[in-house]
């Protein structure tokens, strides 16, 4: 049994879908549930038993093999990784999941697809959609929107190219949408390089691991950038739709119809000039950034500060493998590199509790003394360089589950609704997603003047994004919190062993991360592989009541690390809810 809860300003009910439902799926076909969760994660729970069966009979053999002088002859690497190797094995083979449909095939009740030739005319001041912000998601949206000959507003509050430290690099999933979002020219002509992978330092050793071959079988390939060059060519995009109008101005409010549910019919805006305007439209889309004014509006947010990162810019820097992002493993928190132009590198560094002053020099102290140090030497000058000319900004990592507060007539979309840690790079691939699942839902909308027709979309883009966002979200904060003082020495060298290994062992990994395997039980199985393979470099070749206390500490570390996030996300699969509910409520 799947459920949702809906929650409106005046009351609060909870939707229920029974995926057993024979005779409605009879009648009219399989239940959004049955498209979205059920078939999609059923194919795995008989898998998950047998290969939990066989990795346990494997695990139990290399523990009672483990005193015996047959281990002599065999690797210990060998011993510790074939539990989580013969799970790999039965969990791929025996149990494929199901193919993921398409949205429009998923979507429930909302018709078949729908071709217009132009957009509709209607009176000055009404459109069909009002989207509030023009960046990543918002332009991207607009684009396809428009392209669907749908009558839309969007305001921006400020048209300018920004000079921002996020949203510069495009995972291979978020470029491969890009794509299919026919959006992918915004990022030729703007100096950007292709990121092919990733390589991680630790103390003595370097651990490189590439991104999965395409389905075709083609080299997959990410894109680094300057943000604000490429929102600047979606914005170009959209002014190429003569039924999109997109306007500098700042939206005040949302304008709801006075009734007792508070449907949103539009919103008021001030232009540069100063002057007011009202606009109505039958769905507004709030995606207003990270500062978002109108999440409380539109969710029951409970936006978390889990870090502040700073973005550094270094000029003339040659990484130790071009095209490629560096994740350093420093302490206390990870640092990454990457390239942002055919001369310049974006060094991002994690600062967990409070971020220095940059005032005091505070912060360049902290940056130059324990930073630094810990850096690839090929790195240590350039760094220093940005720092003393001044290259240096901040801003706080936040974290926010996705709790939309059902309200007819409106939804979140992008930043404003979920954000997770900027570690993977995942903020722009889940946007990118979520607007190609709006895109699919809107062709099958030709009237969005139907009301039950706009709730009945907004109620499928909320179950339809689950499983992507999940995984990255998941994703993101885990290794944030492996790679971070949370999850110890002990953990972070597990997985950086785990991944090193190479083969399965980093293709589902950097499958993840790189947005093309949107499955949450996947990641879930490999978090869990790296603390048992953690466990088993801690307990062999002979466990010490020394050894079974650090394994236990590890195996809790994990635990504490995956809980909450696992507990944020039970909404997206049923796998994911049962897991939570095993786990516990943190």
């Amino acid at each position: 049994l799947s459920s949702f809860t809906c929650r409106e300003p005046t009351r609060e009910s909870t939707v229920r879908c029974n995926t057993f439902d024979i005779a409605e799926s009879a009648r009219t076909g399989p239940t959004l549930a049955q498209r979205c969760s059920f078939s999609q994660f059923f194919p795995s729970f008989w898998t998950l038993s047998c290969a939990s069966f066989f990795a346990s009979v494997s695990l139990f053999t290399i523990m009672v093999f483990s005193i015996d002088t047959v281990l002599e002859a065999v690797p210990q690497s060998t011993a510790a990784i074939a539990g989580a190797l013969l799970f790999t094995f039965f969990l791929a083979v025996l149990g494929r999941p199901a193919k993921r449909e398409s949205t429009q095939m998923a979507a429930k009740g909302l018709g078949e697809p729908k071709r217009r030739t132009k957009a509709p005319a209607m009176p000055e001041g009404e459109y069909e959609v009002i989207i509030v912000g023009a960046g990543c998601a918002g332009a991207s949206l607009a684009a396809s929107l428009g392209r669907q000959k749908k009558r839309v507003l969007v305001v921006e509050r400020d048209l300018s190219e920004q000079d921002r430290i996020v949203g510069e690099l495009l995972q291979p999933g978020g470029y491969k949408r890009l794509k299919d979002l026919q959006l992918d020219k915004c990022v030729e002509g703007i100096d950007a390089p292709s990121v092919y992978g990733y390589v991680l330092f630790n103390d003595k050793d370097e651990c490189e691991i590439e991104y999965p071959p395409d389905e075709d079988g083609s080299k997959l390939a990410g894109r680094s950038f300057h943000n604000g060059r490429f929102i600047q060519n979606l914005r170009k995009e959209v002014r190429q739709h003569e039924s999109v109008d997109l306007v500098e101005g700042t939206v005040l409010r949302l304008v709801d119809d006075g009734s007792p549910e508070q449907r949103v019919v539009g919103v008021e805006y001030r232009l540069a000039d100063g002057s007011t305007k009202t606009a109505k439209a039958h769905l507004t889309i709030a995606c207003d950034g990270i500062f978002s004014k109108f999440r409380r509006t539109l969710s029951t947010p409970d936006v978390k500060v889990t870090s502040y990162f700073v973005g550094i810019v270094l000029r003339d820097c040659d990484l130790p493998c071009p095209n490629r992002g560096h994740v350093i493993l420093a302490r206390p928190s990870p640092v990454l590199f990457y390239p942002i132009s055919s001369t310049e590198v974006r060094a991002l560094v994690s600062c967990p509790g409070k971020l220095p002053s940059s005032t005091d020099g505070s912060l360049n102290k902290y940056l130059l003394d324990d930073i630094c140090p810990q850096l690839p030497e090929k790195l240590r000058k350039s760094f220093r360089d940005a720092i003393a000319n001044g290259d240096v900004k901040s801003m706080p990592s936040q974290k926010l589950n996705p709790q939309p507060l059902v309200r007819p007539g409106a939804l979140l979309l992008g930043d404003a609704f979920n954000m997770r840690h900027p570690l993977t790079g995942g903020g722009m691939t889940v946007a990118l997603s979520d607007v190609v699942v709006m895109r699919d839902l809107f062709e099958l909308v030709d009237d969005l003047s139907d009301k039950d027709t706009v709730q009945l979309l907004i109620q499928n883009f909320y179950t339809l994004r689950g499983p992507a966002a999940a995984t990255i979200n998941i994703l993101a904060d885990a290794l944030f919190g492996v790679f971070s003082k949370d999850g110890g020495e002990e953990m972070r060298e597990a997985c950086f062993e785990y991944l090193k290994k190479g083969g399965v062992f980093a293709a589902g990994p950097i499958g993840f991360l790189s947005g093309i395997s949107p499955k949450p039980y996947f990641l879930i199985f490999h978090f869990f592989s790296v603390a048992v393979f953690g466990v088993l470099r801690i307990l062999l070749p002979f466990p010490t009541p020394g050894r079974i206390r650090k394994a236990l500490n590890l195996f809790l570390a994990a635990v504490h690390i995956i809980r909450p996030l696992l507990y944020a996300e039970r909404e997206s699969s049923i796998l994911v809810r049962a897991l939570s509910f095993v786990l516990g409520r943190p």
